[in-house]
């Protein structure tokens, strides 16, 4: 028989090396995606990422405010924006002004068939516009309500749902092998997302993972060290 014991040290890195991988192979995967209403603001024509959850905002009178449902990574993809024009004039043309009261253009755009929950389908295809007119202290939501009801909340007062769609559901994430609508069609590439659809980074693997994988990996690395210092 040839060759001696292998060091204790090289068992012990190859024993840490195993452990890191295992954790690594039992890492659930990243989420890619989520799927949720995003918030938008018309404000000069062109639609920005709100910057407020549709029941903290209190938009002037003359605003145009748009909500789009959507697969998204990131909040404020360009991709996930309403598909109609962020057109005050267009909304409201049709509603005269009244004392005490302001108006607040509303574009509710339920999104693309492939971006629908499982079993679901967008109540309409094209953007749905209209004009709310409500108190002038009235919140985004508010106005929301006054034209697009019911609205769904969930407990934490995420918007999960207008005009009851979807039935289900909220900001859920979207796992990776779900099939992802195609860029061709205006699709998001990927929260609240808005401010209102709830943590991105709730599938992410936690930090201490990481920094535990590099602590054992260290150790082992004392190991090897040790190991041929005795040799000296």
């Amino acid at each position: 028989m040839t060759g001696g014991p292998r060091p204790r040290g090289l068992l012990g890195l190859l024993g840490v090396l195993g452990l890191a991988l295992t954790l690594f192979a039992a890492t659930p995967a990243l989420a890619a995606s989520y799927r949720y209403w995003s918030f938008w603001d018309g404000t000069g024509g062109t639609w920005a990422y709100a910057t407020q959850g549709p029941s903290t905002a209190r938009p002037a009178d003359g605003t145009v405010l748009g909500f789009r449902f959507a697969v998204s990574k990131d909040a404020g993809d360009e991709a996930a924006k309403p598909r109609a024009a962020a057109d005050f004039d267009a909304a409201c043309a049709g509603t005269a002004p009244a004392a005490g009261k302001k108006r607040i253009g509303i574009v509710v755009d339920f999104g693309l068939p492939a971006e629908a929950p499982g079993g679901e389908t967008p109540p309409q295809e094209a953007p749905r516009t209209a004009c709310a007119q409500v108190a002038p202290e009235a919140t985004a939501a508010e106005a929301l309500a006054e034209v697009a009801k019911p609205l769904r909340y969930n407990g934490a007062a995420l918007l999960c749902g207008i005009s009851g769609y979807p039935r289900t559901g909220c900001g859920e994430p979207i796992a990776d092998a779900e099939p992802k609508p195609p860029a061709s069609a205006s699709a998001p590439a990927a929260p609240e997302a808005e401010s209102d659809s709830g943590s991105e980074n709730s599938s992410l693997p936690s930090a201490g993972l990481f920094l535990g994988i590099a602590a054992l990996l260290a150790l082992g690395s004392a190991t090897v060290w040790q190991s041929r210092r005795r040799k000296r």
